[in-house]
């Protein structure tokens, strides 16, 4: 039994060791992000072409990371493979775009072989590796260190630290150009529709409203019986009180009706007008599902769940509740 503690203990030391050893590497690399950094930035910044990574074996792996996160996140961008660059995909390489390419030693056949024609051709080159004296590194316009003291491995070979050094600069890379760019959510969104984050985004109040009669537009002579019968029949929580126009002229939940029956002598046959609450907050049914939630999270002087749903005209189409959020799925994707 003490054996096996010893060895579950032993496991634990080794896997933290990494993490430690790793997130070390990470942070005495921050000396690394400096002028020649801000410069690739720029670089990107200006050009009119497509940002280019490239590189083979581990840190292939993770230029293919890079490109996808640049690409989602408003860098356009694809992962150029440095073997079939040299059978003809050299070809996709234009002077408008840059080239940024990964690797450790900065020697790697291939990617040195590639060198002469990205000359010929004129693209600027970012290269992000562990040795300023490599031919990589020689022939780079711009050069960002990934230098790392030892691999994490302990035969000090396989690819580990240098790897998640590598993966972290090109997060740096995507973060600083995110910002330059004012990237926002709702870019994020549009090249994201296919997920439950996109279409929370980008989907409008109109399409996850209560409307017809699950709206629950009363005028202000009904009953509060009928306010109740109402809100009960639909599941709503909530009616709207409108004037023959559609516009708002109150709203009462559930919530009102139980304080009113608590603190006063309810009659349900009075109006609703004497219970309802006149300045009411609205939606509009264009804006973003994201907005409604944020409105409902942040009310003064406390959270609501209910939001009468208005058109251009200002007129009542629909009831917004928190339920119909929290339910909303991603669309399946396309087979």
């Amino acid at each position: 039994m003490n054996n096996k503690t010893d060895t579950m203990q032993e496991l634990i030391s080794r896997g933290r060791n990494v993490l430690h050893e790793e997130a070390k590497a990470i942070i005495s690399a921050t000396a690394n992000i400096n002028e020649g950094f801000a410069r690739a930035i720029k670089l990107i910044l200006n050009s009119s072409g497509k940002v280019i990574v490239s590189a083979i074996g581990k840190p292939g792996y993770i230029a293919h990371k890079i490109s996808a996160t640049l690409s989602s996140t408003g860098t356009p961008s694809f992962f150029l493979h440095p073997a079939e660059a040299l059978h003809g995909d050299l070809g996709r390489v234009c002077r408008e775009d840059v080239m940024l390419i990964l690797s450790n030693s900065g020697e790697t056949a291939e990617i040195v072989n590639m060198l002469p024609t990205l000359k010929r051709i004129g693209v600027p080159i970012i290269s992000v590796c562990g040795s300023a004296d490599s031919t990589l590194a020689k022939h780079s316009d711009i050069f960002i260190s990934s230098k790392v003291e030892h691999e994490c491995c302990p035969l000090n070979l396989a690819p580990t630290t240098s790897t998640t050094l590598a993966l972290a600069i090109g997060d740096a890379v995507a973060v600083a150009l995110m910002q330059e760019r004012e990237f926002s959510t709702e870019h994020f969104a549009f090249y994201h529709p296919g997920g439950s984050l996109g279409r929370k985004l980008l989907l409008t109040v109109e399409k996850v409203m209560r409307g017809g009669e699950k709206a629950c537009l009363l005028s202000r002579d009904t009953t509060i019986l009928d306010a109740l019968f109402t809100m009960t029949r639909h599941l709503s929580g909530a009616v709207l009180i409108v004037n023959q126009q559609n516009a708002v002229e109150g709203i009462i939940t559930d919530g009102d009706i139980r304080r009113y029956v608590m603190y006063n002598n309810l009659f349900l046959q009075a109006a609703v007008v004497e219970i309802m609450n006149p300045c009411p907050v609205c939606i509009h049914q264009h804006q973003l599902v994201d907005e409604a939630l944020s409105i409902m999270e942040q009310h003064q002087p406390g959270p609501i769940t209910v939001l009468p749903v208005l058109n251009d005209l200002n007129q009542a189409v629909g009831l917004l509740h928190l339920t119909d959020l929290l339910n909303i799925r991603p669309v399946p994707d396309a087979i």
